[in-house]
Order: C-alpha cells, then sequence, then structure tokens
C-alpha cells in the first residue's frame, strides 16, 4: 500500500494520475469507483432472511402454536394442522416484511443523511456524496468539515485538525502541505495528511483522496465492526413492558378457559387446550412494538419528504414533547439569499438593485446609478469584498445561485454587478495567505499580492464594531486619511441606522503589508487597518415563517431566536416575525457572561431574542432551558453550534449550510435549512404518537374483547363461539392490516392547538383506558348476544339431533365470527379519533384504513362463502335473516364509541 505522505505532492499527483486544478472527469470517476468500491467503512452484515425466519419461529408464541399444529395433527385433524402451520409462516413473513420495510426506511434516512464532499469534477467544483469519491479525487476542504476520505494536502491555509477519534489526542493537530517526510511516520505526526472522520477545526486546504472506505486508518479499525446504533425510544420500552404484561395476564385467563373446559362434559382436553393456545396466540399483542417501529420509520419517511431527515426513532418520539425551539436567524427564520442593499463609504451612501444572486442590477447614488470603476473609494470596496470570500457564484441552467456561505455570496453578486469578476480577480490579484474567519474574532483576513507594486495587500472583513475599532486610517478618494473620532462616531452610527432596518453590516478595511507576517497570532495582524466602508446587505424572512411560528404559540411552544447578529437587526427581525413582542424582550449574549445560572434560568423564562451570542451563550441558553424542565431544539450550523445541539433534547442541523461536524451532532437535518419544517416535524412527532395511541387502544380493545368472548362462553356453560382456526384468522386480519392503516392516520384537526404532551405521561391514560373497556365490553356483549340469538333461535342446538347440533353450532359459530370481524374492522373507524367523530374526520379521509376495510371484509366473506373456505374454517353461508343478525350488532361498538366521544366532550373534557 502506498504511503503517499512519504511523496511530494507533484509526485502524488502523477501517481494518481490526477490535475490538482481539473479533477477528475465523470468518466474516470465511475471507472476507479468500479475498481475501488464505495467510499464507506465495512460494516457487520445483517441476518440473512432466513436466520431472520428462524428468529421469528422461535419465538415462544410461535412455538405454542406448533405444539398445537402438532396436537391437532394427532388428533387426526390433519386440515386444521396445517392451516395453523399456513399462518404461522404467514404471520412470521408478514412481520419479517415489516421489518425489512422499517430497515430499509431507516438505511434510506441514513443514506440522505450522509455527508457531502466538495470535489472537481470535470475541471468544476461540484458537491457529491461522501461514498462516491475515489482516489485521485481533488477535495476542497473548509473549517467544520468532516474529512470524507485519507487525504494527501496539495494546498493549506492556517489548518488544523481534530483527529481525536482515531488518535485519541484532544489537541487539534496543525497541518501543512508543504512538509514531506524521508520516512514511516506515526498517524498523529503526519502533517502533510488528514484522515477520514477527523475534523477541520481551522484553515481551508484543497488535497487528493488516497485512500478511501477500509482501506484509510480509520476503516482498518471498523472493518467488522457494526457502525450503526439501533436505539429503542422510551415508547418502545414502555409498550414492550406493556405487552409482557398482557402477556402474563392472558395466558392466567388462557389457563382458566382450559381449566374450565376440562369440567365440560361437552369439550375433551385436547379441544380445551387448543381453544386456550389459541386464545392466548390471538389476544397477546406481541407485535406491538414491532407495529410501533413500523409506524415510527414510516414517519421518519414522512418527515424526510417535508425536508426533515430524522437520524433515530428515539428524535421522532421526542419531537412531539417540544416546548422551545431555540432557533438561528440566518437561512432558518430568514431566506438565506443575501443581497446588498446599501454601501456606506467615503461618507456616501449608495444603493444596490437586483435581488438574490443574480449579478444584474444598478449601483445607485442619489437616485442616479454610477460606474463603480471610476469612484475609487466603492471600486477598492468591492474588490476587498470579493476577493475576501470563498464562495462561488454559478450559473445552473436559469437560475444563479452560490456555492458557500451566502453572506459572501451577497459579496461576490453586488461585485459582478459592477463588472469585477470573482475568476479574473483571484487570477489577478492571488491570494498568498489567510486568517479565516471564526466565531471568536468575528472576522476574516486574506492576502494579496499586486495589488500595490511593490507590496502585499491584507483585506479584512467582519463584525462592525470589531473591525472599526482595529481602524486608525480611513480611505477617503482614494487616500489613506487619519480616522479622527467625529468620522469614528459618522461610520458607527450609520452602522446603527443600517441594523436598525434589519440589515447585517459588515464592515471591510485593507492594511499594506512589505512582506508576508511571520506572526500567526491574527490579533496582532489584524490592527492598525484602513476602514474602507460599509455594506449592508437583508436576508429577508421567509413568508411561511410568520405562520409557523403562529403554529408554534398555538401549540404551547415557546420559539426563541439565537444570532450572532447585532441587537438592533435581531429585534427588527424578531418582531417582525412574532417572536417578541417588545425591545425589552431582547438581550445580547455578554449580558449572560457575567450572570449565574440561577439568574440565566430566570432570563430565558422572560427573553425571547438573544443577540451577539458566542457558542458558550448558547450552551448556557439551552442548558437553563433544560434545568426548567423545558424540551428543547436546537438549531445551528457551525462547528462551534456542536456543543449546544448535541446538549439540547432535539439537535437540529442546517442541511444546506451545515458543517459536517454539526449534522453529524443533531438528531435532525433539515434539508431546506427552514424553520416550517421545524414545526411541520414537530407536528408529525405529535400525529406519529397519537397514531400510536389510536393502533394500541385498538388492538388492546379487540384483543381483551375477544377474551372476554371467550371466557365468558365457557363460564356459562355455552359453545364455544369460535374456533382455534378462526381466532388465528382474526389475529392475522383485523390486528394486522387496520392497525398498520391507522398508524398513519393523518393528524386530528386541532393537533397543534394542545399543549405539549410531557415526556413521563403514560400512553394509557385514564381517557385510554375507558376506550379501551367500553369497547372492549361492547365488542364482547355484540359479539356473545349474536352467538346466543344464533343457537338459540335461528339455529336451537337444544332438543334436536347430535348431527344437527353440529351443524347449528357451526352456523352459530360463524355467526359469531362474521359479528366479530365486521365489529372489530367498524370499530377501527372509532378509533381514528378519542373525541372527533368520523362524521367530523370523514369516511374517506384515511384512504388507507377504507383499503383495509375493505380488503379485510372480503377476506372474511371469502371465508364464509368459498366451498373450501368453508371446509377449512368450518363455517357455512347464510343468508339475509343471518346478516340481519349480524349487522345490526357489528355496528354496535362503533356506535358505542362515537356516542362516548360525544358524552366525554361535552361533560368531561377539559374538566
Amino acid at each position: 500500500m502506498e504511503k503517499f505522505y512519504l511523496k511530494g505532492r507533484d509526485e502524488v499527483l502523477s501517481s494518481l494520475d490526477v490535475d490538482s486544478n481539473q479533477g477528475l472527469t465523470s468518466q474516470e470517476a465511475q471507472a476507479r469507483l468500479e475498481k475501488y468500491g464505495p467510499n464507506e467503512l465495512q460494516e457487520k452484515k445483517g441476518k440473512s432472511f432466513f436466520a431472520k425466519l428462524i428468529d421469528q419461529l422461535l419465538d415462544p408464541m410461535v412455538i405454542i402454536l406448533l405444539a398445537a399444529a402438532t396436537l391437532s395433527a394427532f388428533s387426526g385433524d390433519k386440515i386444521e394442522t396445517v392451516i395453523i402451520l399456513a399462518i404461522v409462516v404467514l404471520n412470521a413473513g408478514l412481520s419479517l416484511f415489516q421489518e425489512g420495510k422499517a430497515e430499509d426506511s431507516v438505511k434510506a434516512l441514513q443514506q440522505m443523511s450522509a455527508p457531502n464532499a466538495k470535489v472537481y469534477r470535470d475541471g468544476k467544483l461540484t458537491q457529491i456524496p461522501a461514498r462516491e469519491l475515489v482516489p485521485g479525487d481533488i477535495v476542497v476542504l473548509e473549517t467544520g468539515d468532516i474529512v470524507p476520505a485519507d487525504l494527501r494536502l496539495i494546498e493549506s491555509q492556517n489548518l488544523s485538525s481534530d483527529e481525536s477519534s482515531l488518535t485519541g489526542e484532544s489537541v487539534p493537530v496543525d497541518k501543512d502541505a508543504e512538509i514531506i517526510f524521508d520516512k514511516d511516520t506515526e498517524i498523529g505526526d503526519r502533517s502533510n495528511y488528514v484522515h477520514s472522520s477527523s475534523i477541520i477545526t481551522r484553515g481551508r486546504a484543497k488535497a487528493v483522496v488516497a485512500k478511501t472506505g477500509h482501506d484509510t486508518e480509520i476503516g482498518k479499525i471498523a472493518t467488522n465492526i457494526q457502525s450503526s446504533e439501533n436505539e429503542s425510544s422510551p415508547l418502545q420500552g414502555k409498550l414492550n413492558k406493556l405487552s409482557k404484561s398482557l402477556a402474563l395476564l392472558v395466558i392466567a385467563v388462557s389457563i382458566i378457559v382450559f381449566i374450565v373446559g376440562l369440567f365440560r362434559e361437552d369439550l375433551d382436553w385436547l379441544q380445551s387446550l387448543m381453544t386456550a393456545v389459541s386464545l392466548a396466540v390471538a389476544a397477546i399483542p406481541e407485535g406491538l412494538a414491532a407495529v410501533v417501529t413500523i409506524v415510527l420509520s414510516i414517519g421518519m419517511n414522512r418527515m424526510a419528504q417535508n425536508n426533515a431527515i430524522v437520524k433515530k426513532l428515539l428524535a421522532v418520539e421526542t419531537l412531539g414533547t417540544t416546548t422551545f425551539i431555540a432557533s438561528d436567524k440566518t437561512g432558518t427564520l430568514t431566506q438565506n439569499e443575501m443581497t446588498v442593499k446599501t454601501i456606506y463609504t467615503s461618507s456616501k451612501d449608495y444603493t444596490i438593485d437586483g435581488v438574490g444572486y443574480e449579478p444584474e442590477g444598478d449601483i445607485k447614488f442619489d437616485g442616479q446609478a454610477v460606474d463603480p470603476v471610476n469612484d475609487k473609494d466603492l471600486k477598492v470596496l468591492l474588490t476587498a469584498a470579493s476577493l475576501n470570500s470563498d464562495a462561488k457564484l454559478n450559473h445552473t441552467g436559469n437560475k444563479w445561485e452560490i456555492m458557500g456561505d451566502p453572506t459572501e455570496g451577497a459579496l461576490i453578486t453586488v461585485a459582478e454587478k459592477a463588472k469585477l469578476n470573482n475568476e479574473e480577480l483571484n487570477e489577478m490579484l492571488k491570494r498568498v495567505k489567510e486568517y479565516p474567519f471564526d466565531s471568536t474574532r468575528k472576522m476574516m483576513t486574506t492576502f494579496h499580492e499586486n495589488f500595490f507594486e511593490d507590496a502585499y495587500v491584507a483585506f479584512t472583513k467582519g463584525a462592525p464594531d470589531i473591525v472599526i475599532d482595529r481602524c486608525n486610517h480611513i480611505l477617503i478618494n482614494g487616500k489613506v486619511e487619519k480616522l479622527t473620532e467625529s468620522l469614528k462616531d459618522e461610520i458607527l452610527n450609520k452602522n446603527s441606522e443600517y441594523a436598525k432596518q434589519a440589515l447585517r453590516v459588515l464592515a471591510i478595511s485593507m492594511k499594506k503589508w512589505e512582506n508576508l507576517p511571520d506572526d500567526q497570532d491574527p490579533d496582532k495582524v489584524e490592527s492598525d487597518l484602513v476602514f474602507i466602508g460599509l455594506v449592508g446587505m437583508i436576508d429577508p424572512a421567509r413568508p411561511e415563517t410568520k405562520e409557523a411560528i403562529k403554529h408554534c404559540k398555538t401549540a404551547g411552544i415557546t420559539p426563541v431566536m439565537i444570532t450572532g447578529d447585532y441587537l438592533e437587526t435581531a429585534i427588527a427581525i424578531g418582531k417582525d416575525l412574532g417572536i417578541a413582542e417588545s425591545d425589552d424582550q431582547a438581550i445580547m449574549g455578554k449580558e449572560l457572561n457575567d450572570m449565574t445560572p440561577e439568574q440565566i434560568r430566570e432570563i430565558v423564562k422572560v427573553k425571547r431574542i438573544f443577540a451577539r451570542v458566542s457558542p458558550e451563550n448558547k450552551v448556557q441558553i439551552v442548558t437553563a432551558l433544560k434545568e426548567n424542565n423545558q424540551i428543547t431544539a436546537m438549531t445551528g450550523d457551525g462547528v462551534n453550534d456542536a456543543p449546544a445541539i448535541k446538549k439540547a433534547d432535539i439537535g437540529i442541523a442546517m442541511g444546506i449550510t451545515g458543517t459536517d461536524v454539526a449534522k453529524n451532532t443533531a438528531e435532525v437535518i433539515l434539508t431546506d435549512d427552514n424553520f416550517a419544517t421545524i414545526v411541520k416535524a414537530v407536528e408529525e412527532g405529535r400525529v406519529i404518537y397519537s397514531n400510536i395511541k389510536k393502533f394500541v387502544s385498538f388492538l388492546l380493545s379487540c384483543n381483551i374483547g375477544e377474551v372476554l368472548i371467550m371466557l365468558v362462553a365457557m363460564l356459562v356453560g355455552w359453545p364455544i363461539p369460535l374456533t382455534v382456526i378462526q381466532l388465528l384468522w382474526l389475529n392475522l386480519v383485523t390486528d394486522s392490516f387496520p392497525a398498520l392503516a391507522l398508524g398513519v392516520e393523518p393528524g386530528e384537526p386541532d393537533i397543534m392547538n394542545q399543549p405539549p404532551r410531557k415526556t413521563d405521561d403514560q400512553i394509557i391514560d385514564r381517557n385510554l383506558v375507558d376506550n379501551i373497556a367500553t369497547q372492549a365490553i361492547a365488542i364482547a356483549v355484540a359479539t356473545l348476544a349474536a352467538f346466543y340469538i344464533s343457537f338459540t333461535y335461528l339455529y336451537p342446538i337444544n332438543g334436536v339431533e347430535a348431527a344437527l347440533r353440529e351443524i347449528n353450532i357451526n352456523k352459530a359459530e360463524t355467526i359469531a365470527f362474521a359479528t366479530l370481524v365486521l365489529s372489530e374492522l367498524l370499530r377501527s373507524f372509532s378509533a381514528r379519533s378519542e373525541k372527533y367523530t368520523v362524521y367530523e374526520l370523514g369516511i374517506f379521509s384515511n384512504k388507507s384504513l377504507v383499503y383495509a376495510f375493505i380488503g379485510s371484509t372480503l377476506l372474511t366473506l371469502a371465508v364464509i362463502y368459498i366451498p373450501f373456505m368453508q371446509v377449512i374454517f368450518h363455517s357455512h353461508a347464510f343468508g339475509l335473516k343471518d346478516w340481519a343478525i349480524v349487522l345490526p350488532f357489528a355496528f354496535l361498538p362503533f356506535v358505542v364509541g362515537e356516542i362516548h366521544k360525544l358524552v366525554e366532550r361535552k361533560f368531561f373534557r377539559n374538566k
């Protein structure tokens, strides 16, 4: 294996057959992808289909069923044996299919949230999934990127990386593309090399892919280690516990049924045992947690379609409990399409036409278009703004878009409006050194040659208060003058004026250097600057954000803005969006630095805008909210946002502007960087939890109803209302399809008008217990009544010969079976809401449930009317007089459920 850190840059590029400025062609990349394989770590292979099938067949309930089939075979009932085995296999296959769909959904979402890489392909800088990287690809790295492969640096500026995940060393390592080693070097000392999974903590670089996938250093460690985590949510744990408790109860009832059957003269021990076993299998909701997993994964897919990629099932559940959303401003509450609207230089105000990133529009002074080329100060400012930016302006199809930071994109765009092309400027005034922006300094400085004949120029842009404080001169009409206090006051007043207009303001300055500085301390370099001007740009609020914030407040969720912008700008945007109502609801981040944790806990109760915050302030705010027992969602995009994102109950990263570190830390990634998407995700989380309650209520009421039917019939000495096969069929038909359909029920109209549920709320609360009990009793009464009328009046069993008695019992069983199936299927419609009637919801608003009802009903009719099915299920076809018994009783639980809602809503709910 080649050791690229021992080779010079040219030798590495030559050995990989790639041009550092052009990169690979698409054809070359595809050929290498086929040769080397995708850039992903080798994982343990999951269980095969047959291994999973064996796991299903080893389930205790399945073992009991197989034992029942064996007993049935010994008793001579071959048809029943075959049917039991067929249902066992069908149930196992359905479970495997559902499990596979859930796994596929989660895997697809993980691929959607996988990191990307910026590479040169076909001579153009583009962004591709990191898994498509191949040796020879030229990658661009910036602060906050996760290194996507093992890379040999070919250019670097002030670069360092965190390699703690690989070496255990917590201190970032300085990197330098110029270094060449002449002997083997330990991983932590390869300063011309960056390794896969390390994090760029400072600077920028261009590098060539040396190793990918399992050939990387981290890949060697990760080989045969499962990289994904399957974390169960608390809800799944609660339901597993509930299922076990109910299983014990049902088994106890089944034992009672078996014992009672032994004392009955009309049943032998085998019939009693088979009835008890089938009752246990049909009534125990062993698939409850599995259905929850499926519904959660369906919810994850639905969120992904709405631009919110949720990486863990746990986060889907937590989203529904959110009480605070701490949101960044730029790009989340706003459109993230910065447009320069005004420029201030030499005591002149310029206005700029045009919107977005299209480089069309005039630069005007006093309402008249000006030629920036003939305005010395304006030309210098626009040149500095363009050169001191790393974004790229691209024209794709009919759309202009930027790759990189939107603020820098706006600067490049306004320079292009003045016919100052970014690529041409960078070619003429080549960048030779830089100090990248960081959130502590709030500045960026780049050094360029050829601006002065015999010296270098440094352009610095950043926060106006900080940049102005470091300036002692000013550029006026092309000449450097002393920056007097009166001029400084004028500039600061202009900055405040812009900020009050909700403009984001940057100050731009310059400095002449005879030689490039050796000092690496930015504080010393970025001093004694020459002020050039101010640039005011606006990122307008997203049209949908105001409505989303209203939804938040109605839903009992408090939105707060946490931004690095100035206080005036933050207040203007916050009040316009409805986050804050008055100026005193805003606070500067620096004010938090002198407060105790107790004081901050009180502050976050009343403040809604936090301006000019540091990364540490964000952590303080999130910590205080959590200590106030608020379930907090925190958005962020940068490296320094990662601690706050991780600290929050729900960490949310920006998918467009977010760094890989932020995305890797977060549980949710917004593919559109939109605050409204967060609100939609919270709503979806609430809908999912509500739907889980619905199908839990449905399954338990049906299962408990079945238990009551069998238990009462056994205790009062009636014939057995349902055969073993019929009970198992009920479990297959009425438990699976309607329950899954309830899992995709649309949200109720007032789902976002309700307060967030508490994390310790039990899924089976008083209302749910009432519903379950009411419906279970109604189902049992309806089925037993239909059964009693059938074997007493329609098909009497007393006083008839044995052969006719057997036939009449089968007919009565068929009526009971049909009544129970239809009552449970109709019950599924009533289960769609705890308080809204089906009339209010609309019968066809859940089409999946309608299809499940139709399909299950047709299958039931097949059991009743198709001859070979009659043999299998011991059923009999019946006519209108029988349907006259079945239908009214089948509707009884549905009607009881609807009346129960109306009574609850009128007399008990909200009291």
